[in-house]
């Protein structure tokens, strides 16, 4: 077989991207050594492979860092609204590689460090992933970082720079175990500590209502010190900012135990107020009421606001001599985008800066939040709402639950008065939830408080209307909008799949980089032998490279001529990874049952972290390794079928699977997956998919037709309909052999031939009490599997619907999703003009 070639040098036979020639590549060579000896070792001859990747991370930092300062001086001077994305988190992978390919370096320094005897891929292996997210929603704020810079828009993220990001996942017998991310170990040379714009974050204390006004005082005080990375756009010389907040105690931080000999005490003690910023609570989709936690939230948004104020009045308005005083007109400049609910306390927080220190009357004060605040709904899942007790705001936030009560007041009689006598609407609209323990609804409060409220697919947002908040919508239908997700096309084909970057370059120019909607052109050559030929070459390239990635870090041998059929994602019940567990199992009986029959090899890779606390999620891991384990050892088989479980699923391993992938599971229950995201990778990297009518697989079916997806299983409709007449898990399972024989092989220790009850909980869960109907899909999902297995036995109809699929992708750019959230909520324009270049005279 031959050795595939590598990414390096496919890029040296790249004729058009990133020219080689645009950069000098003696330069770099030179600011390399530089860095080497001066920045980081004396002595050349002992430097490790960790000091020449700082050598060329701090190489390309210097072609960012003279656009950075030129982009904040155009911004300074232009005075454009700017737009805040408040993020809790933001899951960005690797920088390096992603900078080269925006800057139009990456064969410059290719180039430049082959000529140095070092190699670029081994180099780039040693940057950590910032993992400072736990998937769908912390990587659509990466995307939309890139998209906003890429479409000059005056940007900024804000969040918080944790200490550890998501944990790394070890499998150890078969289970889940987690192991901490200390991604900053030896540094990170992405950033810039910004100790200048430090601010204070107050907690506890009382309120005081004086005649001057209310003041919150007896507080305890943090510091939130910045750390700036810049965030280059696509070759448009724009450099934007994530300014990410890390927790400081103060130097007098109880230090006042000192005089009762409290001082070693005191100093210790320092850590508690630095544990805000330590971790990132890896659940996903579910809601977890810590202290901590709700402190993270408080955290980021007192420090982010505070900075978009002092922003706001500093900033030039044209003139030197004028500065703004009055904050009635910041939704003129300013627009805050709330990413999910973990943010909403920038409502109660901005009312408490423009009632008590900018003394604006209540009417006032709340029509510049509402005009300000814009609100983003990622799940319908319950157990993901956030929903805060009162006696824990009373404590940690005391003005705030005042603020939020007075808005709740002021809600509540508007309702009252537009639907007199319907008590239990108030109810259920109330921001304050009544109960055993009276819970603040954080979804309620962004509602009320913002001026637009978007979901993340169409079928999300008709879904929140029509269920979730319904009674919102009807009382303020204009706020609801859509928005579907999109992901970057640089880091998501250009950056990680370069052959096929460049085949589709080939044909349609590579404009379509930043207009991704140029896709739609390949379909001109949708019946072109040469273009099927070299998609197809393109996909087995990426596939016999995976095979070998597979082969060295996980000792497994796979067949690069199999079906690589992948689910990567977070394990969770709603995603139904168990749905793709009983497929396998089905086809594993198959062909033992018919071992001569002619069997469409397939090689079966799902990957994910299971939350900590969640046990099932972690048994339905254990699940997946325990059929593996019988499944890849049983002669019969052979590599007929393969089944691998991907440890530590993160960005730069879904950069290796996801250009190798040929089919794409996106099979939750219609009606659960707000969108999706990991969907459109897939699609844009020519795999197809198998998926229910969900989230943002419905619109991918609209864009690529639906004959060209391998779309099964219950609507929401019918989902809805079940609800209401009852699922009966046991009827499908004495109605269907093969189902049957699956669970009980499960139930009876097949899998686990040393612990026969090990998958009991399972077992119960999917035949008692399944709130995801795994079984009443089965049929289905198992009928358009073998649909699946036929047309892949057909490689040129089969190539042929992976470029529909492509050609489809036009709509998923993040570029897309950022240009309608700049029009329609943010009411700024998006541009794709270029700043000038550092060195080029400015205008």
């Amino acid at each position: 077989m031959p050795k595939p070639l590598t990414d390096q040098e496919k890029r040296k036979q790249i004729s058009v991207r990133g020219l080689a020639g645009v950069e000098n590549v003696s330069d770099l060579k030179t600011n390399f050594n530089r860095h080497l000896h001066f920045t980081l070792v004396k002595d050349r001859n002992v430097a490790t492979k960790r000091d020449y990747y700082f050598a060329l991370a701090n190489t390309v930092r210097d072609h960012l860092v003279g656009r950075w300062i030129r982009t904040q001086q155009h911004y300074y001077e232009k005075d454009p609204k700017r737009v805040y994305y408040l993020s809790l988190e933001f899951y960005m992978g690797r920088t390096l590689q992603n900078t080269m390919v925006n800057l139009a370096l990456e064969n410059a320094c290719d180039e430049a460090t082959y000529q140095l005897g070092l190699d670029m891929e081994e180099l780039q292996d040693i940057e950590e992933d910032a993992g400072l997210g736990n998937g769908g929603l912390g990587r659509l704020a990466a995307c939309f970082l890139d998209s906003m810079a890429s479409l000059g828009l005056a940007a900024y993220g804000y969040g918080i720079r944790y200490e550890f990001g998501i944990f790394n996942q070890k499998i150890v017998n078969g289970w889940q175990v987690e192991e901490a991310d200390d991604w900053l170990r030896y540094g990170n040379p992405w950033e810039k500590a910004r100790p200048e714009y430090m601010r204070p974050v107050h907690f506890y204390g009382r309120v005081e209502h004086t005649p001057e006004g209310v003041k919150w005082v007896d507080t305890q005080v943090v510091l939130a010190l910045p750390y700036d990375t810049p965030v280059p756009g696509y070759r448009n010389n724009v450099v934007n900012t994530m300014r990410l907040w890390s927790a400081k105690a103060p130097c007098d931080f109880n230090l006042k135990d000192f005089n009762v000999g409290g001082y070693i005490q005191a100093v210790l003690d320092r850590n508690l107020a630095e544990n805000i910023s330590r971790v990132l609570y890896p659940n996903d989709n579910f809601f977890e009421g810590k202290e901590l936690r709700l402190k993270q939230e408080y955290f980021v948004v007192a420090a982010t606001l505070q900075d978009i104020v002092r922003r706001f009045k500093s900033s030039k308005f044209g003139s030197t001599e004028v500065v703004r005083v009055d904050l009635s007109t910041l939704p003129d400049k300013v627009a805050i985008q709330l990413n999910d609910t973990h943010p909403a306390m920038a409502i109660p927080e901005l009312m408490r800066i423009l009632l008590d220190t900018e003394h604006q009357t209540w009417e006032k004060a709340w029509d510049i939040v509402t005009r300000t605040c814009a609100y983003t709904n990622h799940t319908v899942l319950p157990e993901a709402l956030e929903r805060w007790p009162i006696d824990l705001f009373q404590n940690l936030l005391p003005r705030h639950l005042e603020i939020i009560f007075e808005i709740n007041r002021r809600h509540l009689e508007r309702i009252a008065k537009l639907y007199p006598g319907d008590h239990d609407r108030l109810r259920r609209m109330s921001l304050v939830e009544e109960g055993d323990q009276k819970k603040i609804n954080m979804a309620h409060l962004c509602i009320v408080g913002s001026h637009a409220v978007n979901g993340v697919a169409r079928i999300h947002s008709d879904i929140i209307k029509a269920t979730l908040f319904k009674d919102f919508y009807e009382v303020d239908p204009h706020k609801f909008q859509n928005k579907t997700n999109g992901i970057t096309p640089r880091r998501w084909l250009v950056m990680c799949n370069p052959g096929l970057a460049e085949v589709i370059a080939e044909r349609i120019g590579e404009d379509y980089i930043r207009d991704l909607d140029q896709l739609k052109n390949l379909l001109k050559f949708v019946d072109d032998d040469s273009l099927i030929l070299d998609i197809a070459k393109v996909k087995q390239e990426n596939k016999l490279k995976f095979s070998a990635y597979l082969e060295e870090h996980y000792k497994v041998k796979i067949n690069p001529n199999s079906m690589f059929d992948v689910q990567v994602k977070r394990i969770h019940e709603y995603k139904r990874q168990l749905l793709n567990c009983l497929h396998i199992i089905t086809l594993y009986n198959r062909i033992k049952k018919e071992p001569n029959k002619n069997w469409t090899p397939r090689t079966i890779m799902i990957g994910g972290k299971a939350a900590p606390g969640y046990h099932t999620a972690k048994l339905i891991i254990r699940l997946i390794t325990a059929i593996g384990d019988i499944v890849n050892d049983d002669e019969v088989v052979g590599d007929r079928l393969k089944v691998i479980f991907l440890e530590n699923y993160k960005v730069t391993l879904a950069e290796k699977i996801i250009p190798a992938s040929d089919l794409s599971e996106q099979i939750s229950t219609a009606g659960t997956e707000a969108s999706g995201t990991g969907n459109m990778k897939f699609m844009l990297n020519g795999a197809l998919t198998i998926g229910t009518m969900d989230g943002a697989n419905v619109e991918m079916a609209e864009e690529a037709g639906e004959e060209n997806l391998f779309i099964f299983g219950m609507r929401v409709d019918d989902v809805d309909a079940m609800d209401k007449s009852g699922y009966d898990a046991m009827e499908y399972y004495n109605r269907i052999p093969e189902l049957k024989q699956a669970m009980d092989q499960i139930s009876g220790g097949y899998f686990s031939p040393d612990q026969h009850d090990l998958f009991k909980d399972i077992v119960n869960m999917l035949l008692h009490h399944d709130r995801f109907k795994v079984f009443a899909d089965y049929e289905a999902y198992i009928k358009c599997q073998d649909k699946v297995s036929a047309l892949y036995k057909n490689p040129k109809e089969w190539t042929k619907m992976v470029i529909h699929n492509i050609a489809g992708c036009g709509k998923f750019s993040s570029d897309r999703t950022i240009s309608q959230y700049a029009r329609e909520i943010w009411g700024m324009e998006p541009s794709l003009e270029r700043i000038p270049a550092p060195d080029d005279p400015r205008q």
